[in-house]
């Protein structure tokens, strides 16, 4: 039986050795867990299957017959959320760059406000906060949310943290009811539906948009981003845009 309570969605891919069983542990207690097998070719598929039988209904695991990429794994994922009857459902990255406990606390800023429809955390160095970013993941970061911000026309600072968490409703429903056009931006993309209304259903608004800067957030050893990766995402932004405009134009 579907029942409402927030459910979080990790995208996974060969993670058989990095898994962490001990840190998600840390989640169960506080929201449902959706691991996503992104067509893993090593244990990935056993090691999640025991971590979800030692948590009953806690904790489910989400196997796609093929390898789909990260945003595939994740609309996925959130889609099958939001069928289960999740009240709130959002993403985090399988490395556990950002912590649990910030994953925690970004869902108790959404849930203590319900203006919000979003929550996503944003990876600002500063006094106090303990943000481990490479200088060069750092710079190709500002570029590209300079890029995302023009795009959305927002002053966001951080589209691409992996730790997002948004209100279940019919414009989130309808946002993930396609696959993303891009697989280095789906951040970007699932924004632009939401700001924009797709399928007929009201946008979201602006304000309803939260970013939270994190407290803590590390930059993972294994971290898959590279600069051609964000070289293509920018390619996608330019596409973007010109979707924007036609969405815009058929308003």
């Amino acid at each position: 039986m579907p029942f409402a309570s927030p459910l979080l969605v990790v995208p996974c891919f060969n993670e058989a050795k990095r898994f962490d069983a001990g840190a998600f542990q840390a989640l169960v207690t506080d929201c449902r867990l959706l691991l996503v097998d992104d067509g893993s070719t090593d244990e990935t598929g056993a090691v999640l299957g025991a971590f979800a039988a030692a948590h009953g209904e806690r904790v489910s695991v989400l196997t796609l017959a093929r390898n789909s990429g990260k945003a595939e794994a994740v609309r996925q994922g959130m889609r099958e959320a939001i069928a289960r009857g999740a009240s709130e459902t959002g993403y985090l990255d399988a490395d556990l760059a950002t912590p649990p406990d910030e994953a925690l606390r970004l869902l108790g800023v959404l849930r203590s406000n319900p203006a919000l429809s979003l929550v996503m955390g944003a990876r600002v160095a500063r006094m106090g906060a303990r943000i481990e970013r490479s200088g060069v993941r750092h710079y190709l970061g500002r570029v590209f949310a300079t890029g995302a911000s023009m795009l959305l026309g927002l002053p966001i600072y951080d589209t691409q943290c992996g730790a997002k968490w948004f209100r279940v409703n019919e414009t989130l429903a309808a946002a993930l009811d396609e696959p993303f056009e891009s697989a280095w931006a789906f951040d970007v993309e699932l924004l632009a539906r939401l700001l924009d209304g797709v399928h007929g259903v009201a946008p979201v608004a602006p304000a309803a948009l939260h970013e939270e800067p994190l407290r803590a957030w590390r930059d993972v050893g294994a971290s898959k981003v590279t600069a051609g990766g964000m070289v293509r995402a920018a390619t996608d932004l330019a596409r973007m845009s010109v979707l924007r405009g036609r969405r815009a134009a058929r308003r």
